[in-house]
């Protein structure tokens, strides 16, 4: 959010809201998940900026930039979350009110967004998410009580009624 302020971004918190969003256990997945959060963002700013400047703001239009926003993200090589992500900016750009005009509102957004998948990726690479074993390894590895036969763990124990399994040495 510092590093938004340092700019005299209007809506700082969206920095830190992204940084929290990219934020992941590897490099390697986050650099994925910023690239299409980027190109998302770029998408819907650039979209949701010469929308706006065109149309005021109405469910119709809002549903129409969405569905043109759908028709952009495979032509930019965009998944889904780049669409998801796009699709928020768009909403933001069209929807809440604003004094100024539609592009600097778009500009801010992919700013915001874009100082945030920048912290989010420095913290990534200088404080790295530990590699936690699984709990159920961790219970599959612990020492296992026996009934004094090797390797067999305590099962239920054998009605008295019931005959001895096969292979079975208690008689």
């Amino acid at each position: 959010m510092l590093v938004a302020r340092l700019f005299r971004l209007p809506e700082a918190y969206w920095a830190p809201i992204t940084t929290i969003v990219i934020t992941q256990s590897s490099l390697g997945a986050a650099l994925k998940v910023s690239w299409q959060r980027f190109v998302g963002t770029a998408l819907g700013a650039v979209l949701g900026a010469i929308v706006a400047s065109h149309f005021e703001p109405h469910v119709l239009v809002f549903g129409a930039s969405v569905f043109m926003l759908g028709l952009l993200c495979p032509l930019a090589l965009a998944d889904r979350s780049a669409y998801r992500f796009g699709g928020i900016t768009l909403a933001i750009v069209l929807l809440i009110p604003r004094a100024g005009p539609a592009w600097e509102t778009a500009f801010h957004r992919f700013a915001e967004v874009s100082i945030g998948i920048g912290v989010a990726l420095i913290f990534t690479v200088i404080w790295p998410e530990r590699e936690d074993t699984p709990l159920a390894e961790k219970v599959n590895d612990s020492p296992r009580k026996t009934n004094g036969d090797q390797g067999k763990l305590n099962e239920f124990p054998q009605s008295p009624a019931a005959p001895p399994a096969i292979g079975d040495e208690r008689s």
